[in-house]
């Protein structure tokens, strides 16, 4: 029975190999995947859909995003061709060569829980809600290709010698105040386990440092109550400004929106200072093709904005921002 299977199939391979070879060869030209990313536009994200907090707005809050596809031999070779279409190399968006690709998704995702937290805590500060901060973390979310360390990009720094880490600024001067190549002894937690760690002090730029970068994330209590609903695979810091903007709305009775399709992109911090992003290009393509009236962009990215508007003829108006206070009153003065 074997035999004679195994003969049809020889057979079949045998009288049809060329085509069989044609086959396999579309198939890994087509498939194949390159080290590369194609960024091909942009798409737009709904915060009614990730806000859990009554609001009376009658249009309506989006977030802009990039989107990208991993680049297989033919879109490689049509990104030469369409100008929306850009290459980039996937080491491009590593800050080293050295690092993980899991280490690069956690600092997105650290990158998201800061932003929802500047979000909320400027929107109610500037709406007059009541926000009790309890209490600050200072997450890693780089570590230097100089360093010497065994901490990781997610660990929360505890104390570093024995003190106890209450604030970014305390921490700078506190290491200011030792040697380079004193080995510090540091503790953190990593999946809810407190850990013993080490780093050497090192000098770059003239400037005493461990080689971890950080994130800020604060612990608090809000009225009324917030639920934000991200899903697993959305990360990054660009959707922090529009999150903080569709937030106030909620808390406050005014209809900022005015039955307007809102869009747009930028970092949020603490004190509502809105901040440069990256892909404005396609996050602003992603605002046209969902058809939106405004699109609000840092004033780091606004020539950019621009230049793309005018070069593929846009029909929209972007303003540019540098505080949500700025947005809020463009919206507040303008139908």
């Amino acid at each position: 029975m074997f035999n004679k299977v195994y003969e049809k199939i020889k057979k079949f391979i045998k009288e049809n190999y060329k085509e069989l070879l044609i086959y396999i060869f579309l198939f890994i030209f087509l498939t194949y995947r390159l080290p590369y990313f194609i960024y091909i536009g942009g798409g737009i994200i709904d915060l009614n859909k990730r806000i859990d907090l009554e609001g009376n707005e009658t249009g309506s809050y989006n977030m802009a995003y990039v989107k990208e596809m991993k680049a297989t031999i033919p879109t490689y070779l049509l990104s030469f061709l369409i100008k929306s279409w850009d290459l980039e190399s996937i080491n491009e968006s590593k800050i080293n060569e050295n690092e993980s690709n899991r280490d690069l998704d956690k600092r997105e995702k650290l990158y998201l829980e800061e932003a929802n937290n500047n979000a909320i805590i400027s929107a109610y500060k500037k709406a007059g809600k009541k926000i009790d901060i309890k209490s600050s973390k200072y997450k890693v979310i780089y570590i230097a290709e100089d360093s010497n360390t065994n901490i990781e990009v997610g660990d929360t720094l505890l104390s570093v010698n024995g003190v106890e880490i209450s604030s970014n600024r305390e921490y700078k001067d506190y290491l200011k105040s030792l040697n380079v190549g004193d080995k510090l002894k540091i503790k953190v937690e990593r999946n809810g386990n407190i850990i013993d760690c080490y780093a050497n002090l090192i000098e770059l730029n003239g400037e005493k440092i461990v080689g971890l970068y950080l994130v800020n994330v604060y612990e608090y209590d809000v009225d009324p109550k917030i639920n934000l609903k991200f899903r697993w695979n959305e990360s990054g810091p660009s959707g922090g400004f529009m999150l903080s903007l569709a937030i106030y709305d909620r808390l406050v009775s005014e209809d900022l929106t005015k039955g307007r399709k809102i869009v747009g992109t930028g970092t949020i911090d603490y004190d509502g200072n809105v901040g440069e992003i990256g892909g404005v290009k396609y996050k602003l393509m992603g605002a046209v093709s969902n058809k939106a009236d405004i699109f609000f962009v840092p004033k780091e990215n606004y020539e950019e904005a621009m230049k793309v508007k005018k070069e593929f003829n846009y029909n929209i108006k972007i303003v540019l921002v540098n505080t949500l206070d700025d947005a809020i009153k463009y919206l507040k003065e303008t139908k």
